[in-house]
């Protein structure tokens, strides 16, 4: 076996959990179901953007013919700064039904490469950790579902080259993301948790209802707030108040009920 699958890959486990890029790399050879987890941007955007019945394209950070390529499908390129991906409040102030392309260097990168690796591919956070947790469980079926906490990944300079990316930094609000969806699927009944999907389960109940102020409190949460974002962070915190499932397919998400 190769020794990378074998640390990471957390083999005999039906609910895996591993950050980034490397948790889509290991863990997309073995499950059914890779659920990317970006509190604070991606995945409460996409939450967002389909509460209002709109699809959203994810678009890998960086990648020169990504917007090219969703302008041909039909989507819209919002209208963000260069170094900050759309954030969830700018959702609301779209046209309801709108069809959006949205790239980030963490949950949007992390959903193309996931559906790169052949399998279906979700994306949650607090808002519908429990509509997410259903729709995992019924397409995976008997075998292993993944999450993947996205963390933060920034180029270190600007400007920087196209797709240039800086070091991991795990994040607490995609770890209790993460836990919440682990939470509601062993509450559905899926068996195995792997140990690192389940420590995030218990950090999301140990925080129960200070889940909100824990975000908010964090190293990202604070950088929102300062920088006049803090509505984006109560979207974000509003646990379980959404029953939007985001699944990818054919290159958008869209809500399972629409499908």
């Amino acid at each position: 076996m190769d020794p990378y699958l074998s640390i990471f890959g957390q083999g005999g486990h039906g609910i895996r959990l591993e950050w980034s890029a490397e948790g889509v790399s290991a863990l997309g050879t073995e499950c059914a179901v890779l659920i990317v987890v970006d509190v604070l941007s991606f995945s409460t955007v996409v939450d967002l953007t389909l509460m209002r019945g709109g699809r959203v394209r994810p678009m890998r950070w960086g990648d020169p013919h990504a917007a090219e390529d969703a302008v041909a499908a039909g989507a819209t390129l919002p209208e963000i700064t260069e170094r900050m991906p759309m954030r969830p409040a700018a959702a609301l102030n779209t046209p309801p039904g709108s069809f959006l392309a949205v790239a980030s260097p963490n949950g949007a990168t992390l959903c193309v490469a996931a559906a790169e690796a052949g399998v279906e591919v979700l994306t949650g956070c607090l808002r519908n950790a429990r509509a997410v947790a259903r729709l995992a469980r019924a397409a995976a079926g008997d075998e292993p579902i993944g999450v993947i906490p996205a963390g933060e990944r920034w180029p270190l300079e600007y400007p920087a080259e196209p797709g240039a990316i800086g070091p991991l930094r795990p994040c607490a609000e995609d770890h209790l993301g993460a836990g919440a969806i682990v939470d509601a699927l062993i509450s559905l009944g899926v068996p195995r948790p792997s140990p690192e999907a389940a420590m995030a389960a218990r950090s999301f109940r140990a925080a129960g209802p200070d889940v909100g102020a824990v975000v908010a409190g964090s190293s990202s949460g604070k950088e929102l707030i300062e920088a006049g974002h803090g509505r984006d962070v109560d979207l974000a915190i509003a646990v379980n108040t959404s029953d939007v499932a985001p699944y990818l397919a054919k290159g958008a998400f869209q809500d399972v009920a629409a499908r």
